[in-house]
């Protein structure tokens, strides 16, 4: 065409082998995502025209009592969670790493079995374990001349023992990111530390943890979105019970699309973006480092 220039042959070759990336990428999240949105502001059940309500879905979330006690169970699961499994994998993983351990690669295996075991299984073998009248942790306490606790029915225990499973199943993803992280650091700024004096825990805390603290980020980044879709947990070994104790953001979701209020779940669904979306932003400014 004259006056305008052609693009090269090749450019055209490479635009058509990334169109099917485009394609599906547009067919299976972009629109999704437009239509979930526009669910939000309707009242639909699975069946007939859609009926705009506006701002009612949202409003009835943020004024419903369940949907407050959801987030503050996600909350308190964070809590729980995503500080103990960070700093532990950062431990194990510099214990891995730097120290003389026998059998380095039968630990690494243990520890990532649970990773890899299906949930399912793990779920039912930690209800029996966890059992009032007939698991093995109450057995060894009465063994002991304690009491007998309900942890999967008492609204006292229910998301610490939850919480505890989540730990042991997941801990395995955990040090494999922080592994690669701790593996990544030179030896000689830990000779320069030890030179300096310092001992295992000031060598951990100041130098360990803040060259690793991008890897940090991302890994509460993803935690945090991950505890925010919680559901299978709390869902097979409780049911969210008892009295909705244990009922997590996730969970109290796939409630609403259950009953076919798929609006109201539409608008949970952009509400948990937006918080998750805030905390990370949150989490990202706090565990920036000055040089970011």
């Amino acid at each position: 065409m004259r006056g305008r220039r052609r693009l090269p042959r090749e450019w055209w070759v490479g635009y058509l082998l990334i169109a099917p990336f485009f394609l599906l990428f547009g067919a299976f999240t972009v629109y999704p995502m437009i239509y979930a949105l526009e669910l939000s502001f309707s009242d639909w059940h699975g069946a007939g025209t859609l009926h705009w309500v506006g701002w009612s879905n949202y409003t009835y979330l943020l004024t419903n009592h369940d949907f407050w006690v959801s987030l503050g169970n996600s909350a308190i699961m964070w809590l729980l969670i995503v500080p103990i499994q960070t700093i532990g994998a950062i431990a194990i993983a510099t214990a891995l790493t730097r120290s003389r351990l026998r059998f380095k690669k039968t630990l690494r295996t243990v520890v990532i079995l649970p990773f890899v075991t299906p949930l399912a299984a793990m779920a039912q073998a930690f209800i029996l374990i966890f059992d009032k009248d007939f698991g093995v942790v109450n057995a060894f306490l009465k063994f002991l001349g304690g009491p007998s606790i309900g942890w999967l029915t008492t609204t006292t225990w229910a998301k610490p023992t939850i919480a505890l499973f989540v730990l042991w199943k997941t801990s395995g993803f955990a040090l494999i990111i922080m592994l690669a992280a701790v593996q990544g650091i030179p030896s000689e700024v830990y000779e320069a530390a030890s030179i300096d004096g310092a001992g295992a825990l000031r060598t951990f805390f100041s130098v360990t943890v803040p060259l690793v603290r991008r890897t940090i980020g991302f890994f509460v980044v993803v935690s945090t979105l991950g505890i925010s879709q919680m559901f299978l947990e709390p869902y097979v070994i409780t049911r969210g019970g008892p009295y909705n104790s244990s009922t997590t953001s996730g969970l109290y979701l796939y409630n609403h699309i259950t009953a076919s209020d798929l609006g109201t779940g539409a608008a949970n669904s952009f509400i948990l973006v937006v918080l998750v979306f805030l905390l990370s932003l949150v989490a990202i400014r706090v565990l920036r480092s000055k040089e970011d």
